[in-house]
């Protein structure tokens, strides 16, 4: 079947021919139809990640999927050939630039019925990273205020609708031209991050999710109420994820290294600093379909591109000049 692959890291995304997916008796075939591109994708192809998530060459890239059930294993009960699906796969099981997948049972779920399969590519790694930033790290309440930084793209433009689902007061950072669109979103407060400062503008907030790192990181830190938490998906990460992927006591010790500064720094301001690396979970994808088909979430898929360009759209992402997700279509 047709792929796009790296034979190792740091080489260009390529089309090749690679083996059909094996299937395990937990497993569910899907012909995939859309797949979105992710920032993810670019990190793995460079190699940000090969120490904490080693991948074994050639490797497909990508990581979310919408499209329609082939087969099943023998130990399958929750679908059936037909169904139109979504996901992201778990991350030792990536590779959904291809014309097939193999998925566990557990990551998937129903595609949701009121949007298209390039719209649902663009939900699964996003909306799971705002979810389990918000609801399940952030445990944001209704009354409480939140600032979501880059609220024009993936992550951020599903995180102010559900943030607003949730009953906060939003705040986002996005250029002054994308600030109309963040507040029909849903969002509060829209500030020009290039020539307007959070730390100016913003106080005792009750999270901050965090997409940007660095200066931006630290100034997130002192907006925020006295045991209040920032939740950061661009690093620095922290003890508790390399507990959580089950890393060798060495690499532990350097993670801990890596996040010390803003961790000491946190705990000066009476705060918190927590890093997510999102999981795959077929549970959350359908409690966001119900969000989705009950119009509370809309996707925003600002770019599609043909299954030969998307090598072409991935060394682009950081370009961007859209808003919301870039999906993959005409496998």
């Amino acid at each position: 079947m047709r792929a796009l692959t790296i034979a190792s890291y740091g080489d260009a995304l390529t089309e090749s021919e690679v083996d059909e997916p094996t299937m395990g008796d937990h497993d569910v075939l899907v012909r995939i139809e859309a797949a979105s591109l992710n920032v993810l994708d670019e990190k793995i192809r460079v190699g940000e990640f090969k120490q904490l998530l080693p991948y074994r060459m050639p490797l497909i890239l990508g990581n979310d999927l919408a499209g329609t059930v082939l087969a099943v294993g023998s130990a399958v009960t929750s679908f059936a050939p037909g169904d139109e699906v979504y996901a992201r796969p778990s991350a030792d099981r990536i590779g959904t630039f291809a014309e097939r997948i193999a998925v566990r049972e557990i990551d998937l779920a129903l595609k949701p019925t009121s949007i298209s399969m390039a719209e649902a590519a663009s939900l699964p790694l996003v909306a799971l990273t705002a979810w389990q930033a918000l609801v399940e790290r952030g445990n944001l309440q209704a009354g409480q205020k939140v600032l979501i930084h880059g609220g024009a793209g993936g992550v951020g433009s599903i995180a102010i609708q559900l943030a607003k689902h949730l009953g906060a007061t939003v705040a986002t950072t996005a250029r002054t031209a994308d600030h109309e669109f963040v507040r029909d979103l849903g969002a509060d407060v829209a500030i020009d991050y290039r020539t307007e400062d959070v730390e100016q503008l913003l106080s005792g907030y009750d999270l901050v999710l965090d997409s940007v790192g660095g200066e931006t990181l630290s100034k997130s830190l002192r907006i925020l109420a006295p045991g209040a938490k920032v939740i950061g998906i661009a690093g620095p990460p922290d003890p508790g994820f390399a507990r959580e992927i089950g890393l060798n006591p060495v690499l532990r010790l350097a993670l801990a290294g890596l996040s010390a500064g803003i961790r000491r720094e946190a705990r000066r301001l009476g705060v918190s600093y927590e890093f997510l690396f999102m999981r795959a979970s077929g549970d959350q994808l359908r409690e966001i379909t119900r969000l989705v088909d009950g119009g509370v979430i809309r996707p925003n898929v600002g770019r599609t591109v043909a299954f030969d360009q998307a090598p072409d759209a991935l060394a682009r992402l950081h370009d961007r000049g859209f808003r919301g997700k870039a999906v993959v279509t005409n496998f």
